[in-house]
């Protein structure tokens, strides 16, 4: 059963939720296939596996709830028309993906078997279940209906078969194979020029991270996952497919701009950054080599900010001590937040503006490039901002990205004053009181108790069904 506690926290994890598309659906013969047989229930392989299942058990320490937007509400705005205005938190260890997508507040309060609001793309991230669901009946069927229906069959909590080929014969022999178990990660990478199969070692540790930490869209009928990397990785390369195929994840509730919501590209920054052109994995940083009680080295599971075993990670490459790096990393990290407060201020003054204009009477036509010029700032702000240690994986990249963005958003706004000024508007837009977030959310006409009220029921006659369901059927070990 879901806690009191949990309920009212209701946290959430990263998620999009995309629903406009210019993209076709899954392949119907989408190669190549994860192995079959994936063995979803995390806890068969403890014995097999003890110390990284135990370390693997630690991220559930890593618990902390961090209200990202009673901490910036300028985010509400910024996200106007769009879930995340609802709730957006910084994400933590991996044991919470699955009940913080069911949590939440953007994934809503479904009550029948196939409904939404969200797709069935929204667990994609969440379980080793996503893996067995694909292998058994494929992405198509996979990929069909709403959110609410993978609910009884996603109910493993992110673990084993997510990374590694639970059916391999070196699996259970103490050598687990590493594997790609989302065909259209495989499908990416491969369009990167590397098959997963034909990678080294190296090379296959990050791209199983990167199926995951990694830019994405909902494409198709379907909604199925995407990566946008048919022009390349950068900000830059994905903004341009994304205005070739007129994909936009939603439309700006107070500007009316087609916007784009940038997931996580840990993995783009990352192959962007010194770490990433030297061939420093993931694995280096977060998954470092560690001692059991008996002296052996095993790979940590417990994923987590390197500096937290400086002496496996960092120190084995750096010749600066722990307190030099923390104070450099802090500074680039105050540099980059900086100016992304910046692009924030220029955009929620941005989107006011053009709803002020179109208010008074700007044509559509007109304000066209003015919209054009916020969707590619926000981009760009949301492409730095949402890709987690961004400072540590590639900070050059975020200071350009977002010097770039602080130039359209000033495009934008030098565009909508000459519009205003044409309707006879030359003093400042008025804003609304977005000093907090509740304010904010109120300004853009969130009626947040009753949302609560009905995600709150959601958990407590909902998941329990799922995970009884779940139980019954033995895709979930009690």
């Amino acid at each position: 059963m879901v806690s009191m506690v949990r309920i009212l926290s209701l946290i959430a994890l990263l998620l999009s939720l995309s629903f406009t598309s210019g993209a076709a659906d899954v392949p119907d013969a989408a190669k190549p296939q994860p192995a079959a047989n994936v063995e979803a229930r995390n806890g068969r392989f403890q014995a097999l596996h003890p110390d990284q299942y135990a370390s693997w058990l630690a991220t559930a320490q890593q618990s902390a709830r961090e209200d990202a937007l009673a901490e910036d509400p300028r985010l509400v705005i910024l996200w106007a028309g769009y879930a995340f205005a609802k709730d957006y938190n910084k994400p933590r260890g991996h044991a919470y993906a699955l009940t913080d997508v069911r949590e939440t507040l953007r994934t809503g309060a479904p009550k029948g078997n196939d409904d939404g609001p969200m797709p069935m793309a929204c667990w994609s991230c969440k379980s080793p279940d996503v893996a067995r669901e694909i292998a058994e009946n494929g992405e198509q069927a996979y990929f069909h209906g709403q959110w609410a229906r993978g609910g009884p069959q996603v109910v493993n909590v992110l673990g084993c078969a997510d990374c590694h080929n639970t059916a391999a014969p070196g699996f259970s022999s103490g050598k687990p194979a590493l594997a790609l178990s989302r065909p259209y990660a495989a499908r990416a990478m491969n369009a990167l020029g590397t098959p997963f199969e034909q990678a080294s070692r190296f090379d296959q540790q990050s791209m199983v991270c990167g199926q995951c930490h990694v830019e994405y869209y909902f494409a198709g009928k379907s909604k199925a996952v995407t990566f946008p990397w048919k022009q390349g990785t950068t900000a830059d390369a994905m903004e341009a497919l994304y205005d070739d195929i007129r994909f936009s994840d939603w439309t700006h509730q107070l500007s009316g701009a087609p916007m784009l919501k940038a997931q996580h590209p840990e993995y783009e920054t990352w192959r962007s950054g010194i770490h990433g052109q030297n061939n420093v994995t993931c694995i280096d940083c977060h998954m470092p080599k560690v001692q059991n009680s008996q002296g052996q080295l095993y790979t940590s599971h417990k994923i987590g900010n390197p500096f937290d075993n400086f002496e496996q990670t960092c120190a084995t490459c750096h010749t600066q001590d722990k307190q030099t790096l923390t104070r450099i990393v802090a500074e680039r990290k105050q540099s980059i937040g900086e100016i992304k407060l910046k692009v924030e201020d220029q955009l929620v003054h941005a989107h006011f503006e053009a709803k002020a204009a179109r208010d008074a009477g700007v044509s559509e036509a007109a304000l066209a490039p003015a919209l054009q010029d916020i969707r590619h700032a926000q981009w760009r702000w949301d492409y730095s901002i949402a890709s987690h240690g961004i400072h540590m994986h590639a900070p050059e990249v975020a200071l350009r990205t977002l010097g770039t963005a602080l130039d359209n958003a000033a495009e934008a706004r030098i565009k909508l004053a000459h519009l205003l000024a044409s309707k006879g508007i030359n003093g400042p837009v008025a804003l609304p009181d977005i000093s907090t977030k509740e304010k904010a959310q109120q300004a853009i006409g969130l009626n947040m108790p009753q949302i609560l009220a009905e995600k709150i029921q959601f958990l407590k006659a909902v998941v329990p069904a799922w995970e009884q369901e779940a139980q019954r059927e033995g895709r979930l070990d009690k």
